[in-house]
This record gives C-alpha cells, sequence and structure tokens, in this order.
C-alpha cells in the first residue's frame, strides 16, 4: 500500500506543469512564468518523485506528456481551481453590485469562463451580464459607457498604460501551399466581417503599401476563415493559434502585419469594490498561469 502521509502534490508544482501544457514546452512556460528552465523542471521532477512515475516523456518528436502525465494535469485543473476557490471563499468580503462584461468568442471559451463561475459562486450578490462580441465592437462599446469592463484584442502599438496585458500573439498573413499569386492586380482575401480590426488595418494601411485586395470569401469565425484558407479559396490574417499544418505564411507582395495583445481594459467609470475584484481574479489567474489560455 502506499504511504500517502510521506508524499504530497504541492500546488505549485501543479501550476508549472499546466502553465507546461499551454504554453507547449519547458522553455515557454519558464518565459512565461518568469523562472528559469531549470526551476520548471526542478517543479516537474518533484512531481515525478512524489507519484514515482514519469510525467513527461522528453523525448525528441514524441509526445510532451506520458499517460500518467495526463492524467495528473486531469487532476491539476480540479484541485487548483478548489484550492484558489478555498482561499477566495476564507478571504472574500461581502460584495453587491452589478458588473456588464464583455468578452471576445475566443476568450469566451477559455479559462475565463471557469473564474466567471468562480466568482458568482463567491459572490452571490453580484450580477454579472456578459456580451460576447468582436474587438471592434467591444471597444465601442466600453467607450459609450455600455461595459464596465472586457477582454479583447488589440494591436500592440495600441495597447494603453491602463490595460493589462493578458497574452501576445503574432498575425500572420497564411494561404494554401498551392494557392499561385499573382504578380500584379488585386489578390482574394478572405475576411472576417466588417467589425473586425484585422480587416480594417488590411483594407486601409495594408492596401496604402500596395497591396490591393479583393474580398471574396466573409466569415465571422476563424474556424470558418482557416477552412476557406484550406481549400485554397485566397488569403487571410490569422493569429498564431489558428495556424494549422496545411496552411502557408505569406511575405511577399504584402506589408507584415503588426502583433497581437489580449487586453483587460476598463471603462472610465469610476471604480467600485466589484469591479476592482472580478478584474483581480482575472488578472491573478492569468498571471499565475503565465499567460491567458485560449483555446486553438
Amino acid at each position: 500500500m502506499v504511504d500517502l502521509k510521506s508524499r504530497r502534490l504541492e500546488i505549485d508544482a501543479l501550476r508549472v506543469l499546466c502553465a507546461v501544457q499551454q504554453h507547449g514546452g519547458i522553455t515557454r512556460a519558464a518565459e512565461a512564468l518568469g523562472i528559469t528552465q531549470s526551476a520548471v523542471s526542478h517543479k516537474v521532477r518533484r512531481l515525478e518523485e512524489a507519484l514515482d512515475c514519469p510525467l513527461m516523456t522528453r523525448r525528441a518528436g514524441g509526445p510532451m506528456f506520458t499517460a500518467a502525465g495526463r492524467d495528473l494535469l486531469d487532476y491539476a485543473d480540479r484541485i487548483l481551481g478548489l484550492h484558489d476557490e478555498a482561499l477566495l471563499s476564507l478571504t472574500r468580503k461581502n460584495l453587491t453590485g452589478r458588473i456588464l462584461l464583455g468578452l471576445t468568442e475566443d476568450t469566451a471559451l477559455s479559462d475565463v469562463a471557469r473564474i466567471l463561475a468562480r466568482f458568482r459562486r463567491l459572490h452571490p450578490h453580484v450580477a454579472v451580464r456578459t456580451k460576447v462580441r468582436m474587438s471592434l465592437t467591444l471597444r465601442t462599446l466600453l467607450e459609450q459607457g455600455e461595459l464596465d469592463l472586457a477582454i479583447l484584442q488589440v494591436f500592440d502599438h495600441e495597447v494603453r498604460p491602463t490595460d493589462t496585458v493578458l497574452l501576445r500573439e503574432a498575425l500572420h498573413w497564411v494561404r494554401a501551399p498551392d494557392l499561385a499569386l499573382p504578380d500584379s492586380g488585386p489578390l482574394p482575401f478572405l475576411s472576417f466581417d466588417d467589425a473586425c480590426f484585422y480587416r480594417q488595418w488590411a483594407m486601409d494601411i495594408g492596401q496604402d503599401e500596395g497591396a490591393l485586395l479583393e474580398i471574396v470569401f466573409e466569415c465571422s469565425s476563424a474556424a470558418g476563415i482557416a477552412t476557406a484558407v484550406e481549400a485554397g479559396m485566397g488569403i487571410a490574417l490569422l493569429n498564431a493559434r489558428h495556424l494549422r499544418p496545411s496552411m502557408e505564411i505569406v511575405d511577399t507582395r504584402l506589408p507584415a502585419p503588426p502583433n497581437l495583445s489580449y487586453i483587460l481594459r476598463r471603462s472610465r467609470r469610476a471604480h467600485d469594490l466589484a469591479l476592482d475584484s472580478i478584474a483581480a481574479a482575472i488578472i491573478a489567474e492569468v498571471t499565475r498561469m503565465g499567460g491567458l489560455a485560449l483555446a486553438g
């Protein structure tokens, strides 16, 4: 029988393991968490010693995690959730109020949903109303005072001093490898709808630099754009998470797109405790995980 009294799963080590999964490796996890690679490796080894089994394969070209590692990640997500909820519950203040929150579709499908669910359990007298919209629409709603807080995308040069950056990503022009682009004339452009700031940049600044674009396909979802790219219908602007092995990055005839930031932005209204608390909960969770976890 295993002597459970002599073994422990350290909370910080579980967070590190989850960060390795989220960021795709020890090096990136270390960068995101602001610690050394050796510190990340040490914490993973502590878990392996506690469980007496390997959690990572450490084999080039193979899967990152062993079967035991994948099992532990499932447990880690639940353990960390309960740990953090207990901590917040025992130190919470009695909050009341109403918060109008804005999210993009990809952030609504991220860890933010879990954070919001926990916030509602801890603060049942705070009403949180969420709208899922495109980033450009969320910016307008914030400026008009119709939202108190939003997680949205902006270009890096648009980040304000009062914004909190949750994640940075690259933006790329992509196409199917067998799509031949003409040497002159318009390029077939696969675009999000007119509420997309990628599209506005492409049609304004992009074309100012001599890349004439003709919109041949319009879709509000990244999955739809990606499928159209793979079918060879044209070129598109996609962030790094949505790139697929069947796509090719285009770097000719087109200006290099600016990088992206996912940010937490507040409206200009006076702060209150409920709004401060939900913003702090989101920032604390994202910081602990070394960045916002988004679905690909």
